[in-house]
């Protein structure tokens, strides 16, 4: 039976500033994917609309992302780097997952409910049905992989949703042209157009937690700013922000069990077992049995040596906007290129005339 070609997608909202949160658990990944994949990532400016609509400096946002991956260490010329607005077959397909999808499905999604709050009814239309747009971002490539945190999960499995209604709605269309392959779902055989994407999500510390509140995420929306540790942090602020982290009384556990019910405790273990690409386990067996004081500078070593030359290119790379934008523009004109032939390829399985 055929099989999908591998290509992993993945996108960043240009809201506000990237924080430990989204390297750890977003961008590094994708450097580490890009070593053996086809990757396409994308800073999904279409996206933060739904966060607010009007933006005072949107470009220099997408630009901060853009800058970000790159110092990360992604490859603009062997992979593809741009921003979603460049590409308009992703809303052009959305409109078309719009009208596959069910308003039962969408009711269903927990982030709209936790983004829109008590007043529902003044929340926008966009964030109600971005998860839509979401797997448009995704299928117009027709992507097999996305990174994703655990938080967002529950759109992957809505995007597989939408693939496969689509694809079972126009069985009859696809097989003819010969677009589709064969693949298989459970232990039945469908004749599909679009893959049944799958999320990537591992590593120690693939939700990282607020610095001042263990149950809550870290966000760029908290305002606290010493709740997170933004990329373009410099070695004082990490120091400041990780010492004045909240943490409990108690020494750290020997073993991962005794960090249940320790939030704040697991979150700094999870944070330094992920900077330093180990377990959760190989941190306790190092510091089991000590105290904060003596783990918090540890971690602020690691954490300036993992993050200041990321800082350092970051900055670099802000101050040549036009690279960056040249940047946006190639990878631009390359995922347009992918985009429109999947679009050709939609547009002739629903039968419009073009």
């Amino acid at each position: 039976m055929t099989e999908f070609k591998p290509l992993v997608f993945s996108g960043v909202q240009p809201t506000g500033n990237l924080h430990l949160g989204n390297y750890l658990g977003a961008i590094r990944k994708f450097v580490a994917l890009q070593e053996n994949n086809d990757c396409i990532y994308c800073v999904v400016d279409l996206h933060a609309l739904t966060a607010q609509l009007v933006h005072e400096d949107m470009a220099t946002q997408i630009r901060s992302i853009t800058a970000a991956f790159l110092a990360a260490g992604i490859d603009p010329k062997k992979h593809i780097v741009f921003n979603q607005s460049q590409v308009p077959q992703h809303a052009e397909l959305a409109w078309i997952f719009n009208c596959v999808a069910r308003i039962g499905w969408m009711n269903r999604m927990t982030q709209f409910k936790d983004k829109a709050g008590k007043d529902r009814e003044q929340a926008s239309l966009g964030l109600y049905a971005y998860p839509s747009l979401m797997a448009a971002d995704i299928l117009v490539y027709r992507a097999t992989h996305v990174p994703v945190g655990e938080d967002q999960k529950q759109h992957l499995e809505l995007a597989r949703d939408i693939a496969m209604k689509f694809n079972m709605d126009f069985a009859e269309k696809i097989r003819p042209t010969g677009l589709g392959i064969d693949i298989k779902v459970g232990d039945e055989p469908v004749h599909a157009y679009f893959p049944m994407v799958e999320p990537l999500i591992d590593g120690p510390a693939p939700r990282v937690m607020s610095l001042k509140d263990g149950t809550k995420k870290m966000s760029k929306s908290d305002p606290s700013d010493l709740s997170r540790i933004n990329l373009m942090d410099d070695q004082d602020a990490i120091s400041k922000k990780i010492r004045k982290a909240k943490t409990d009384p108690d020494a750290l556990p020997s073993e991962t069990e005794g960090l249940k019910g320790r939030p704040e405790a697991d979150n700094l273990v999870g944070i330094f077992a992920a900077l330093a690409d180990k377990s959760k386990a190989d941190v306790l067996s190092e510091f089991g049995g000590q105290q904060f004081s003596v783990f918090k500078p540890a971690l602020i070593d690691l954490a300036v040596e993992v993050l200041a030359p990321i800082n350092a290119e970051m900055r670099r790379l802000m101050e040549d906007p036009g690279h960056i934008d040249a940047v946006l523009r190639d990878g631009g004109e390359r995922a347009r290129t992918r985009a429109e032939k999947t679009m050709n390829e939609v547009r002739d399985i629903i039968g419009f005339v073009r």
